[in-house]
């Protein structure tokens, strides 16, 4: 980060000084050339890994130009104008596009990765900073033209190449600022690190870079000294990043194995062939280089065995790690199987494989949908897969997995091929459990059905008679002609509430009562019968009551008093929705094999916090209700094997329908072709 920072002098260098810039500048300009790779290689379309990738890239311009710029005198001594100049453009391209794109850089870290705010009205200024390199090289522009001594490319580029100082000192102090703030608000250990890091590194470099670039220079300090600190500073940032990527999985980059092996792989190739070149022309007064070359290519077959000894280990240990963390999975997954509940199972299982293997994607569909079409890595920058998932020789499902970046590899794919012959049978527990739980549920619903049959039987038993001798007195009284005025309006106040009474008694026996399957009912004259019978309480309310059949007999499976009662409990909760007057349209039809029953009302609607609760018993809006209605139709539709489902508001944030499918009659017809 700090290469540029002073023209690099010739052999006159400090020996040692002169050696530790020299690795320095090397070790900066492959550790940023690897993180280059990584993120290439990585592929997430996210604008914060494009930042970072131009971020990377600067840094990687300055080293590089910097090591240029020293094998050069290191070769030539008097090197040529053109290779300083070119060496001296790349220090300048870095150093001027640095600034803008550590701010942005930090800010689409916090934004995307972290999944934070960001202030808004920072952006405009963030922006604003890309506007310091356009100044800048167009300002030298016009300085360089202007007379009396117009300046030549090559010395615009040796002005920005060697006062760069100045602006990387302030680089280094925002990404010191800007590492202090995400340090103290990182979420885990691994990024409170790394980010620590980046501040102490970037404060060292801040205070050597400051004072390189004051316009004195105090006798007693090196310049040398302080260029190779500089230099050495700039590679911390850059390796700890590289460290906690590989090492650490920051960012998910340590993930894809198959990239963290073949960029140190290609890496040592590159080195390799340096070496046989920098060999060939050291013992070219002895030996032609292209024998030189042989030779060393040829050493490469006996370091096999040493290299397969050395490796092998190492590899195995990898795989077995890999394969003890996808037991670990699949024993995390049998737990979750455990808990009877197939959905949550098939998220878990998505949500867990993604995360140990740094998958951009996965997806289970448990059967396949032919409709779905195939799951695509995001940005399609990266590799999928699809592994088919096998019970008894039938596929079941499909397990589909996509990468961000590099291929997946051989043990990536063997271990998604292990999970998928895994997950059936994951699948088959957790559903058995879950039908276990299921039954057990039902067992327990009718045993409290029973008991609560019992008790509306009991509470019939004791009150319906007492109730009916009191209504009996009551009307009674009410048939002599000389009862007072007052005492024949309490009578028939009272007869009205041993009706009302009477009425919740026997809905609470229809609400215990289980129903009668096996049925053959005509369903549309059943409908037709319980729309007609509610037809005079309708005009009495001022409601509309409309009825839509279809021109055939619709057969269907069931009670027909279960049919009635359930109509019955849906047509009075239109009608009381409405106290004011409106409309109740009821509807019946044959849709997809089965039959299809409408009701729906003109109302003012449900909202969706009172949707979940509708059905549930006793509860209940009205304040004379008691809760059973819309509980006796959902208990009688689930028994006769149907659905049940309501939308609301229908129309202009009004009005409520209620969706009916129930099991149609099998035909003669269809029992022979079957």
């Amino acid at each position: 980060m700090g290469g540029g920072g002073a023209r690099i002098p010739a052999l006159t260098l400090v020996p040692s000084l002169f050696y530790i810039r020299l690795i320095s500048l090397t070790a900066g300009t492959l550790v940023y050339l690897f993180l280059l790779a990584l993120i290439l290689g990585h592929r997430r379309p996210r604008f914060f890994e494009r930042l970072l990738f131009f971020l990377m890239l600067s840094l990687f311009l300055i080293y590089s130009g910097a090591l240029l710029e020293m094998n050069a005198r290191i070769q030539y001594g008097s090197p040529p104008s053109l290779t300083i100049v070119f060496a001296q453009s790349l220090i300048a391209m870095g150093s001027l596009s640095l600034l803008p794109l550590v701010w942005h850089t930090f800010f689409k870290y916090h934004e995307q990765v972290r999944q934070g705010r960001v202030n808004p009205k920072s952006l405009p200024l963030i922006w604003a900073f890309y506007l310091i390199p356009v100044l800048t090289v167009n300002g030298m522009i016009i300085f360089a033209y202007q007379p009396p001594a117009p300046l030549t490319l090559a010395e615009v580029v040796k002005f920005l190449a060697e006062n760069a100082a100045a602006g990387l000192a302030l680089c280094a102090a925002s990404a010191a600022l800007l590492g202090f703030a995400a340090a103290r608000t990182a979420g885990n250990v691994i990024e409170r690190h790394l980010f620590r890091w980046v501040f102490l590194s970037s404060c060292v470099l801040t205070a050597i870079l400051t004072v390189q670039s004051l316009p004195w220079k105090f006798a007693e300090l090196n310049s040398d000294g302080l260029l190779t600190a500089a230099i050495v500073a700039g590679v911390f940032p850059g390796a700890a990043l590289l460290y906690y990527a590989v090492r650490r999985n920051f960012l998910e980059y340590g993930a894809q194995r198959n990239l963290m092996y073949a960029l140190p792989a290609t890496f040592l190739a590159l080195l390799y062939l340096a070496l046989v070149r920098r060999v060939s022309g050291w013992l070219e007064p002895v030996l032609p280089p292209e024998a030189t070359a042989s030779v060393l290519l040829f050493v490469l077959i006996f370091l096999f065995e040493p290299l397969e000894r050395a490796i092998g280990p190492v590899l195995h240990r990898q795989l077995a790690e890999r394969m003890d963390r996808v037991q670990r999975l699949t024993s995390q997954l049998q737990q979750e199987a455990r808990q009877g509940k197939v959905a949550h199972l098939v998220a878990e299982a998505e949500r867990r494989i993604r995360e140990e293997f740094g998958l951009a994607a996965l997806r289970i569909s448990i059967p396949r949908e032919a409709a779905l079409q195939a799951l695509e890595a995001p940005g399609r920058l990266g590799h999928r897969a699809q592994m088919r998932m096998m019970k008894d020789g039938q596929e079941i499902g499909v397990l589909e997995a996509a990468t961000s970046g590099s291929y997946l590899t051989g043990e990536t794919t063997a271990a998604l091929e292990f999970l998928a012959e895994q997950l059936p049978g994951m699948v088959d527990l957790a559903r058995l459990i879950e039908d276990k739980l299921r039954l057990e549920r039902e067992l327990a619903e009718r045993e409290r059905m029973a008991v609560l049959g019992q008790m509306a039987a009991s509470v019939s038993h004791n009150l319906r008679n007492p109730l009916s001798s009191m209504k009996t007195v009551l009307q009674v009284q009410l048939e002599n002609p000389d009862l007072p005025l007052d005492v024949r309006r309490d009578c028939t106040l009272i007869v009205g509430e041993i009706d009302r009474m009477s009425a919740k008694l026997t809905q609470l026996l229809h609400y215990a009562k289980p129903t009668v399957h096996g049925e053959r009912v005509a369903a549309v004259a059943v409908a037709a019968q319980t729309a007609w019978l509610f037809g005079r309480d309708a005009e009495r309310r001022n409601v509309r009551l409309e009825f839509e059949k279809p021109t055939d007999e619709i057969m269907a499976q069931a009670s027909e008093e279960a049919l009635s009662e359930v109509l019955s409990n849906l047509i009075v909760n239109a009608m009381e929705a409405q106290p004011d007057g409106g409309r109740v349209r009821i509807s019946v039809g044959r849709y997809d094999g089965r039959l299809d029953i409408v009701v729906d009302d003109d109302g003012p609607g449900i909202t969706a916090e009172l949707r979940a609760k509708i059905f549930q018993p006793y509860f209940t809006t009205k304040a004379t209700g008691t809760g059973l209605g819309l509980s006796i139709v959902a208990r009688r539709i689930q028994e006769l094997g149907g659905t049940i489902a309501v939308e609301s508001p229908l129309r202009q944030g009004k009005g409520t329908r209620f969706h009916l499918t129930l099991p149609l009659v099998e035909e003669e017809g269809d029992k022979a072709r079957a």
